[in-house]
């Protein structure tokens, strides 16, 4: 039911309100990704759009034709990052903070992306995504990047919406996934970013209901410990799992690795988006 309001504004509301738009506007940026091919608007403090967005984009097995869904899409930087190397697809940016969607909404418009955007928890139930339109078995690819953080060995942010954004509970990867699981289409796919430390959980999580598992390891340097998995599972899958040559941010030199610079600048995708 639509409800009618009156026109009449209190003069003092109304210089309230737009100093409220005013500042909120000093508050964000624009900012360029993929060489460019991507702007995006984002809060200058807080969540900001990373590496590991762009990542997981470059490891999306989207073709033309399919529904992507991206879940916790922030301000939409890997849905449209995925949009932006493979026309052609009905792209949907799911994010439960209002602010972000809206400035998801509007970088799909400034990037000429055609984009569905819901404001929806991604850990809320079945029939809160059948009223968004998120019904079983209705998107061919699922992308997230889950907030990964351990609670109790993270610090605390003062930031409300970046504490949301990275920290995870006992109970988020396996209801990320269980929703991802949901929507998914048999054989559908979907393509994930969490801390290299949690690949247990992660590999425990996935064994209800995905299988053929494609793992890459991601090392800041090569002389160090991988620092996140980007990982492709599909939905009913059976082929034996895989693990890719580590990904290095870095060669031994401290120089950045040719190969992800040309993934950061929109030039190319890495293995797990082959189908």
């Amino acid at each position: 039911m639509i409800k009618a309001f009156s026109s009449e504004v209190d003069p003092g509301s109304r210089d309230e309100n737009a100093s409220k738009k005013a500042s909120w506007a000093a508050e964000i940026t624009e900012d360029g990704f993929l060489g460019g091919q991507l702007r995006l608007r984002q809060p200058r403090s807080g969540h900001r759009v990373g590496h590991d967005a762009i990542l997981l984009a470059a490891a999306t097995p989207a073709r033309s034709g399919d529904r992507v869904v991206d879940l916790g899409a922030g301000v939409g930087a890997a849905g449209l990052a995925v949009a932006r190397r493979v026309g052609g697809i009905d792209l949907v940016l799911v994010e439960i903070d209002p602010a972000l969607a809206e400035l998801a909404r509007n970088n799909a418009i400034a990037n000429a992306i055609k984009a569905d955007v819901i404001v929806l928890d991604v850990e809320a139930g079945a029939s809160a995504f059948d009223d968004a339109g998120l019904a079983p078995d209705s998107a061919d690819v699922v992308l997230m990047n889950p907030p990964f953080n351990d609670s109790t060995r993270h610090r605390a942010s003062p930031d409300g919406v970046r504490e949301r954004a990275h920290v995870a509970t006992a109970t988020t990867l396996a209801a990320w996934v269980h929703a991802a699981r949901r929507i998914l289409r048999s054989n559908g796919q979907l393509a994930m970013i969490w801390r290299a430390d949690g690949i247990a959980e992660v590999l425990a999580v996935l064994d209800r209901g995905f299988g053929s598992l494609e793992i890459l390891p991601v090392h800041g340097e090569a002389a160090s410990p991988a620092i996140r998995i980007l990982v492709r599972a599909t939905k009913g899958g059976r082929a034996p799992t895989r693990l890719h040559a580590a990904l290095l941010l870095n060669e031994a030199t401290a120089v950045p690795n040719k190969w992800v610079e040309e993934i950061l600048a929109g030039k190319g995708e890495l293995p797990l988006a082959r189908r």
